[in-house]
C-alpha cells in the first residue's frame, strides 16, 4: 500500500521573509506529478489563520491555517523573520516545544532559527543563522553554539541554515535525505538550481565580489563530470582549463565557493548515491564507477559524508521506493 504523503507545516510568523517562505512552499509543495508519486503534502500557517506582514511591506500574506496545523506535521520549517527585536508569542514556542517532544522534524531558514531558540529548542546544539545576525543570537542565546560559518547544520531533528539562498540547500538537503540523491537532483533541475551544497561550506562573509577575469572553468566542469571514473587530478583538470595548478586552484575556488578536490568528491559521493539507488551493480563496481577505485575507499567516504554504509545506504532508499 502506498505510504501516504509526509505532512509539512510552513510557519509564517510575523515579519516573515518572502524569499525564505516561497523556498520550502516550492520544494515541498510542488505537485511535481512529473517526478513520480507526491511525497510530501505542505501547508502554510500562522499564529492563526488571516493575514501575516511580510518583511518587503508590500503586501499581507494571507495563511488559510493556525497552530493547530503543527500538531500533526511531521516537519515543521521557520522561515526567516525580519524584526527580531519583536518577541515570538508564547503560544508559537509551546507549539514548537510540543512538536519537538512528539518527535517532528524542526528546521528553520535564515533567521527562522531566532525563534527555534527562543523556544529552546537550540540549547546546547550547533546553529547556524545569516552571518550578519550571528553576533546577536550568540549574545541573546549563550547556550546555543551558533557556527556563523556554514550553510547549514544538522543536529538529528533539529536544522538550521544560513541567509536565504542556502535555505535552498537545506531544503535539497532533507528531500535528498528523505527520498535520495536522484529524486534531489531532479528537484534541483527542476527549479534551475544546483544540485544542494554541502553544509559545511562558507557563507564568504568577507569575500567581496569578485572582479570578472574571464576565465570560466565550466567546461572544464562538464568534462570532468563525464570522467568521475578516471583518476583524475587537480593537475589533470587545471591541464584542460590550461592553467597553472595554483591558478586553477584559486578560480575554482572563487567561481565555485569549493576546492576542487572537494568538488570531485562530493559529485562522486552523488554518482555512487545515483547508482545505489538505481542499480543492482555490485558495490565494488559503484565504487569504480564513481571513481573511488575499490569499495574500501567508497566505504570510508560514505561513513565519513553520510554516516552509513553503502549496503545499508541502498537497503534503506529500496525500502523507501517499495513504501511509495
Amino acid at each position: 500500500m502506498p505510504k501516504p504523503p509526509h505532512r509539512v507545516a510552513i510557519l509564517a510568523l510575523p515579519s516573515v521573509v518572502p524569499f525564505d517562505l516561497a523556498v520550502p512552499v516550492q520544494v515541498f509543495g510542488y505537485p511535481r506529478a512529473d517526478l513520480g508519486a507526491k511525497r510530501y503534502r505542505a501547508v502554510v500557517c500562522g499564529e492563526t489563520a488571516g493575514p501575516v506582514t511580510t518583511s518587503s511591506g508590500l503586501f499581507l500574506l494571507t495563511v488559510p491555517h493556525g497552530l493547530e496545523a503543527l500538531r500533526r506535521a511531521e516537519t515543521i520549517v521557520v522561515p526567516g523573520i525580519d524584526d527580531l527585536d519583536r518577541p515570538i508569542a508564547p503560544a508559537v514556542l509551546r507549539a514548537l516545544q510540543r512538536a519537538h517532544a512528539r518527535g517532528a522534524r524542526i528546521m528553520s531558514i535564515c533567521t527562522g532559527s531566532f525563534v527555534l531558540a527562543a523556544a529552546g529548542l537550540l540549547d546546547g546544539r550547533r546553529a547556524t543563522t545569516h552571518w550578519i545576525d550571528a553576533p546577536v543570537m550568540r549574545e541573546r542565546f549563550p547556550r546555543v553554539e551558533v557556527d556563523p560559518d556554514v550553510l547549514y547544520v544538522d543536529e538529528e531533528r533539529v536544522l538550521t541554515s544560513a541567509g536565504i539562498a542556502s535555505g535552498i540547500d537545506l531544503c535539497l538537503y532533507v528531500l535528498q535525505c528523505d527520498h535520495g540523491a536522484a529524486l534531489a537532483n531532479a528537484v534541483a533541475r527542476r527549479l534551475v538550481v544546483a544540485p544542494h551544497r554541502s553544509g559545511g561550506q562558507a557563507q564568504f562573509i568577507a569575500e567581496p565580489v569578485p572582479v570578472p577575469t574571464g576565465v570560466s572553468l565550466e567546461a572544464t566542469r562538464v568534462w570532468a563530470l563525464k570522467r568521475l571514473h578516471e583518476p583524475l587530478t587537480v593537475a589533470t583538470m587545471a591541464a584542460h582549463a590550461k592553467l597553472s595548478v595554483r591558478s586553477f586552484a584559486r578560480h575554482f575556488t572563487a567561481e565555485c565557493g569549493t576546492t576542487p578536490l572537494q568538488w570531485l568528491l562530493r559529485h562522486r559521493l552523488l554518482q555512487a548515491q545515483r547508482e545505489l539507488e538505481t542499480s543492482d551493480l555490485p558495490v565494488e563496481r559503484v565504487a569504480q564507477r564513481a571513481g573511488f577505485g575499490s569499495s574500501v575507499s567508497l566505504r570510508q567516504h560514505f561513513r565519513r559524508a553520510l554516516g552509513t554504509s553503502p549496503l545499508e545506504y541502498r537497503r534503506t532508499f529500496r525500502a523507501r521506493r517499495d513504501d511509495t
